[in-house]
């Protein structure tokens, strides 16, 4: 006969082995990566109604196109995590995160009012876990929470978009800093129920920080320096993922008398921008990303890490224009700068020149973009020449040549002048000059410690000042700029060595 303490009892026993039982699961999940999975969700029928749309993603700088309707859907988004290797700048590699493979990720466009059934896959070929918190998204982390994902699965998760504006989308699994500072970042906008106004030309921007264990243009495989990052110390900070990524042929365009926009974000995770187009001002910018407030006749527009900013401008005469942050070290030593490249007739009331002064601009000029497609070329030469070795010996050392041309655009022709003859009574001239070639190691110790007071060069005595470079500049690069200079303009000379300048510094210290 069953008493109530008997009753009382068993139902103890039983509360007992459930708890066990998800305490067990609990544990088994934990060691899995967050899995609390609450199967589909079940939709109102309005929501099931709704018109199904398959988004459109695109890699950076292209935009999808415009959403073109005035009413919400039922939009699938299936993003895809892959970790790549990829160019970081000549010569520099990187294993870079990414969303759809690209840096930024892809760019994302719904409309106001849309549910999303978001779907993030994470490679089989990854090495970690990943997960994404969309500022677009209502809820815990957002989306994060849902969407801790391990190598070769999947998640799914819902969300409604609540609010129109251009909102950034990142990692969230720890370290986070880590995550996208190796390139997990992109843009969603979310389309205000009305639309965009329309424009000729829309692209996506995205600015972030690289902290490598090498420092800027240091060649090979480059690896994450979390000390770096502690202490928001980058070597790069780029546009689109890489040092030249919107330069030279990957430039942006547009013809004259066209109207521009761009979405532009910063990823970080730590380095605000001072976004700025030199020779334009921004017709209007949509500051911070939203929709309410638009600011008109804007020079610059200050963008926060992990924030956005739309802008936009009519071209109004041709050349090329430069995108930068205007804290301008970060443009000109750590590779934020952009080119739109406009094309059409002049206004010569409007502007009376065409082409952007190639000094201005240093190593993503003309020049420095030519040497560098050359160095690809001697590259690819020199491994098919590797095979039967004659022309080693010149190929290498016209390598390292193109290779210093591009620090020397990028640092010494400003003053020294493209043709090497230097500016008269400034600054001296390297082409044929007695002075330098004189001494090789008095060479590269100018180039580390810099030079100041009265020098003699070919009989003509200037007095100027050449800044160091020691803590600028790799041994190699120092090799490489020496070697181009000793060879370029009739200039000739053997080829300068990495141990060579590592000699002289080490001397120096």
């Amino acid at each position: 006969m069953n008493t109530p303490r008997n009753i009382l009892s068993a139902l103890v026993l039983a509360f007992l082995a459930v708890a066990a039982a998800l305490a067990t699961t609990t544990l088994l999940r934990a060691s899995e990566g967050p899995a609390d999975a609450k199967g589909p969700v079940l939709l109102p029928i309005e929501v099931l109604n709704l018109p199904i749309e398959q988004a459109i993603l695109t890699a950076p700088p292209h935009v999808p196109p415009p959403l073109n309707r005035k009413y919400a859907a039922r939009v699938v988004i299936n993003l895809e995590v892959r970790e790549v290797v990829g160019r970081l700048a000549d010569g520099v590699e990187y294993t870079f995160w990414t969303y759809g493979g690209s840096v930024p990720g892809s760019f994302i466009r719904i409309r106001e009012g849309d549910v999303v059934e978001f779907h993030l896959n994470n490679h089989p070929s990854s090495k970690l876990p990943h997960n994404i918190d969309l500022h677009a998204v209502t809820g815990p982390g957002g989306g994060a929470a849902s969407t801790f994902t391990a190598p070769g699965h999947s998640s799914q998760f819902t969300f409604q978009a609540l609010n129109a504006g251009l909102y950034v989308y990142h990692c969230a699994t720890a370290p986070v800093p880590m995550h996208i500072g190796n390139g997990m970042y992109g843009l969603i906008l979310v389309e205000p129920k009305d639309g965009m106004p329309r424009v000729d030309k829309e692209y996506y921007v995205m600015q972030g920080e690289f902290y490598t264990t090498g420092r800027y243009g240091e060649e090979g495989m480059q690896s994450f320096d979390m000390a770096k990052a502690i202490d928001e110390r980058p070597p790069y900070i780029v546009f689109n993922g890489s040092v030249g990524s919107l330069v030279g042929d990957k430039a942006i365009t547009a013809n004259v008398g066209e109207h521009v926009r761009i979405y532009f974000g910063v990823g970080g995770p730590n380095v605000t921008s001072s976004f700025h187009v030199i020779g334009e001002i921004f017709d209007k910018v949509w500051p911070e990303g939203g929709t309410k407030w638009i600011q008109e006749n804007v020079q610059t527009t200050m963008v926060p890490s992990g924030g956005s900013s739309i802008v936009e401008f009519k071209v109004d005469v041709p050349g090329t224009f430069i995108l930068v942050d205007h804290s301008l070290t970060r443009t000109f030593n750590k590779g934020s700068l952009g080119m739109l490249k406009v094309a059409g007739p002049d206004n010569r009331v409007i502007y009376s020149g065409k082409e952007v002064d190639a000094v201005y601009i240093g190593a993503q000029a003309e020049a420095g973009s030519d040497s560098a497609k050359r160095e690809a070329e001697l590259k690819e030469l020199f491994t098919i020449e590797l095979k039967t070795n004659p022309k080693l010996a010149g190929l290498t050392k016209e390598i390292q040549a193109e290779k210093g041309k591009q620090v020397y655009m990028g640092l010494c022709f400003a003053c020294h002048q493209p043709d090497g003859k230097g500016l008269p009574g400034a600054f001296p001239p390297l082409a044929a000059s007695d002075y330098m070639l004189a001494d090789r190691d008095r060479a590269i110790r100018t180039v580390l410690k810099g030079l100041s007071g009265p020098v003699t060069v070919n009989g003509v005595t200037i007095n100027s000042v050449m800044p160091p470079q020691e803590a600028v500049l790799t041994d190699a690069q120092i090799a490489d700029v020496l070697t181009y200079v000793f060879n370029a303009w009739g200039n000739k000379g053997d080829a300068f060595t990495t141990d060579q300048v590592k000699a002289i510094r080490n001397q120096i210290h």
